[in-house]
């Protein structure tokens, strides 16, 4: 049953400095995680879904401080982890992993599997060679794979068998959190929902909370149980999964569910064509950032930014529609 928060993310802000000229004077700043509170409850799966660009791979980032914040907290059992040294975060790291969105790039070529599984077990006080070997093989049959994969190297595995041993590496230090930043956009369509199950399988076994990043709303949609909604920096919509696709209330939810395919042929579903380009996180425009695109602009969008803001039980909401 889900009770406790396991993370609690307050006011977070992540800003890239943008310099020019021979001194490299600081002339302005990437904005790319601007103001974004939320939670994740112990064993839920919280959906971040946006287009590209519009920091959900930051702020995944940022949560496990792999990239220092701008501003903001974000509490990992009620503890304020930006405070932390070094000791107290490997510490939390035991508890706190991340799945890459590229497998290939975040398995060292150079490493047989059973020692990139295995490092993560070393680096964390496993001496004992035996022990790993067994921890490794363990994990490898956990994730699908077979023990005698752990002396190969990753240019031997498909893409579909590398994440399963991205996946295998995160969960070698049974950790209670896991960020997957787009664990399955890099494979092809009938690898995803092998993977897809997989995550979801090891959740319901191990009990484990993800904060799971997408682009795609069905995949979203599959092993959400919230759903947390992006746009340029800030999250504009926050719902139970049944609740965001049954009633949106966001324009921009509204246009990225009308863009998911439905099985059924001889039902039609009116695509929404959002005009323009996203604006650049260097300078957002003034008020509610998503008024150069909306389909029901007020005056008042270009003046006041929206707070976000709860209308129904456990649905928020960041628009002037709504006031």
């Amino acid at each position: 049953m889900l009770t406790e928060e396991i993370v609690e993310v307050e006011n977070l802000k992540k800003y890239y400095p943008v310099t020019a000229g021979l001194l490299s004077k600081h002339v302005a700043d990437v904005k790319a995680v601007d103001g974004v509170s939320f939670h994740i409850i112990e064993g839920e799966t919280l959906g971040l879904v946006g287009e590209s660009g519009c920091g959900k791979s930051t702020l995944g980032r940022v949560l496990l401080r792999l990239e220092q914040p701008t501003a903001g907290k974000v509490l990992y059992k009620g503890n304020d982890i930006m405070t932390w040294d070094k000791r107290q975060l490997k510490e939390m790291r035991k508890e706190a992993q991340m799945i890459f969105q590229d497998p290939q790039s975040s398995l060292d070529p150079r490493m047989t599997i059973g020692d990139s599984i295995g490092e993560a077990l070393l680096i964390h006080g496993m001496k004992n060679e035996r022990e790993r070997l067994e921890r490794v093989e363990d994990l490898l049959k956990q994730v699908g794979l077979e023990p005698e994969h752990a002396i190969r190297y990753p240019h031997e595995f498909s893409g579909g068998q590398k994440q399963r041993i991205g996946i295998a590496r995160a969960l070698a230090v049974n950790p209670k959190l896991i960020v997957a930043d787009e664990p399955v956009s890099a494979l092809d369509v009938s690898v995803q929902a092998q993977i897809l199950n997989l995550i979801m399988d090891l959740q319901h076994e191990l009990g484990l909370a993800y904060l799971f990043i997408a682009h795609d709303l069905s995949v979203i949609g599959y092993v959400s149980d919230r759903i947390a909604v992006m746009y340029l920096g800030q999250i504009v919509e926050l719902a139970e999964k049944t609740e965001l696709f049954s009633h949106p209330l966001h324009p921009y939810t509204e246009a990225l569910l009308s863009a998911i395919s439905i099985p059924d042929p001889h039902q039609k579903r009116k695509g929404i064509l959002l005009q323009g380009e996203v604006p650049s996180p260097v300078n957002p425009p003034p008020g509610c950032r998503f008024h150069t695109r909306c389909p029901k602009i007020m005056e008042i969008c270009h003046q006041e930014e929206p707070p976000l803001r709860q209308l129904e039980k456990n649905h928020l909401v960041s628009c002037h529609l709504y006031d």
